[in-house]
């Protein structure tokens, strides 16, 4: 009995230690949509590089404007030349990929005026976009599996009612996820009140283009303070470590893969609340093919 005992509590110590190593695993999210000359929505996941690919953007909405998608050289929203993207979107959920439509951008006429004007914009999303329904889905008839706030202007008012809007749509069947791109300073301009509702499920944060908390030849300090306020401070299910794929992708802050892998990683990967790395942008990852570098380190 008593050996059986010990064999049943052997074989529960290994399933707990498979189940630790295996949520030390993270994924790679990719911004899509910016960039005529990336390849197709369908191709960026059929590299298996990607756990979340990110559509940018939705860059203008709210405030009385007649919200409109910009996917650069990809396809022309305004004869409705972006309905074709639901084949690929599909194809992407099919493996597994959670598609996700990014709001705001660092260019781009957004902001919020009321919260009443947050619930209509909550509203638009979700017939527009997630599982409501429109005459006039811009990306046609798939459903998206959520949306990220890439707020980069304007002001921080009532991104968190909105983000109580969208949330609660999951409760009429498919769960709408939310994301964030916050910028590695804390607490964020835009977003910050809004992440602390406790809402997001994912929040990958700027750690470039923002040199007092960015990686910087070899001094991984700032990076990992404020990688620990970050994860300590808020209530979000998983925080990724947000980098430019090259160098050309950003002002600043880009890692080389050594590096990264070398001292970065070590330094993050055991917190609790570590997703993985978030990459901008599928065109530069494409030049320097950082994701498939680093992918099995993350």
């Amino acid at each position: 009995m008593a050996f059986q005992s010990a064999i049943t509590l052997s074989i529960l110590t290994l399933a707990l230690l498979m189940l630790a190593a295996g949520s030390d695993a993270g994924g790679i999210a990719i911004y899509w949509g910016q960039n005529g000359n990336e390849g197709t929505l369908a191709e960026t996941c059929a590299t298996g590089n990607y756990d979340f690919v990110n559509i940018a953007f939705l860059s203008s909405f709210g405030n009385g404007q007649t919200p409109m998608i910009n996917l650069a050289g990809h396809c022309d929203p305004y004869s409705n030349g972006c309905i074709g993207l639901s084949s690929d979107i599909e194809s992407c959920q099919s493996k597994g990929i959670k598609v996700i439509l990014s709001i705001g951008g660092g260019a781009g006429g957004y902001s919020l005026a009321s919260a009443d004007d947050a619930r209509q914009v909550a509203t638009y999303l979700w017939n527009n976009f997630l599982d409501g329904t429109s005459s006039s889905r811009p990306l046609g008839p798939a459903v998206l599996d959520g949306i990220d706030f890439d707020i980069e202007g304007g002001t921080g008012l009532y991104w968190d009612d909105l983000a109580r809007y969208l949330s609660a749509y999951s409760s009429k069947g498919k769960k709408v996820y939310l994301t964030a791109a916050p910028q590695c300073p804390f607490p964020d301009a835009w977003v910050g009140k809004a992440l602390n509702t406790g809402l997001f499920d994912y929040v990958w944060v700027q750690f470039y283009n923002n040199p007092p908390c960015q990686y910087s030849s070899g001094e991984v300090t700032n990076l990992e303070d404020a990688w620990k306020q970050w994860i300590s401070d808020i209530p979000a299910t998983e925080i990724f470590l947000g980098l430019p794929a090259s160098p050309e992708a950003a002002g600043s802050g880009f890692i080389p893969v050594p590096d990264l892998t070398s001292s970065v990683l070590p330094a993050i990967k055991g917190s609790t609340k570590y997703g993985g790395v978030m990459l901008w942008s599928k065109y530069y990852d494409d030049q320097s093919g950082y994701s498939s570098s680093i992918r099995s380190h993350v």
